[in-house]
């Protein structure tokens, strides 16, 4: 596979961005009709799910089910709809992070942060501050390696650049920087809402690793190659990555 650096980077085509709804409408079917897959037990440590722009927490409730079915003590981030930063955005940030670290104390092992879209960025940077306390960071479909004009919500970019067109040089190298502990980025070659280039590192590292699924950008929160890569990555033990293989 091409280094995502070589390919080039263009907004997904209208015909994929059109096609989501029922994309995500048939994978939601899927869920519901299929059988349901069993995945490792859980040890119970925290998981905190961000949801994405124009969101709130019914939207990952499939998501926060699925973890709490392997064992696992997941919330959704708690502060309803995500509208996105408000005012500066490391102040902002700092208040999240208070907020997580209320949602995660008393247990005695650290969290897994999960966010979708502009969600994985917010679980990125919260990873960043709060590393310590945080065993991984888990993304769906969040273009962190990207800027406006590669996706077709790049008002979601506008929201954490002050209402500029194009990312700040500075916050692009900052949101392409992952945090420093295992960090997997889950995306879609057929999303239709991002560039999945962009959702992949520019740099390979030990830390990080991609997983690809087929699957629409809406619909990632209930599909069923989500969900499993999800339950691999945390039931993942210390120590080097465990290959993820994708279930057939």
């Amino acid at each position: 596979m091409n280094h995502p650096a070589a390919l080039p980077v263009q907004r997904p085509s209208w015909a994929l961005l059109g096609s989501e709804p029922l994309r995500a409408a048939l994978e939601f079917a899927s869920h519901k009709l299929g059988k349901a897959r069993d995945g490792e037990p859980g040890d119970g440590h925290p998981v905190i799910i961000f949801p994405g722009l124009g969101a709130d927490g019914s939207s990952v409730a499939t998501l926060l089910r699925h973890c709490r079915s392997l064992g696992y003590a997941a919330h959704d981030w708690g502060q309803g709809y995500n509208t996105g930063p408000r005012g500066d955005l490391d102040t902002w940030l700092e208040q999240l992070k208070s907020r997580v670290s209320a949602l995660v104390a008393g247990h005695p092992l650290p969290a897994t942060l999960i966010g979708w879209s502009l969600g994985g960025l917010y679980a990125r940077e919260i990873g960043k501050l709060m590393a310590p306390r945080v065993r991984q960071v888990i993304t769906i479909g969040t273009p962190f390696n990207s800027d406006a004009d590669h996706t077709h919500a790049g008002w979601l970019f506008r929201l954490l650049n002050r209402g500029a067109s194009t990312l700040d040089p500075a916050l692009r190298v900052r949101l392409r920087t992952p945090p420093p502990l295992r960090t997997t980025s889950i995306y879609s070659r057929s999303d239709g809402v991002v560039a999945w280039q962009t959702c992949r590192h520019a740099q390979p590292s030990p830390l990080v690793q991609e997983i690809e699924v087929p699957g629409s950008h809406i619909g990632m929160g209930w599909n069923r190659e989500v969900l499993a890569a999800i339950g691999d990555r945390l039931a993942q033990p210390p120590g080097p990555w465990r290959p993820y293989v994708r279930s057939h």
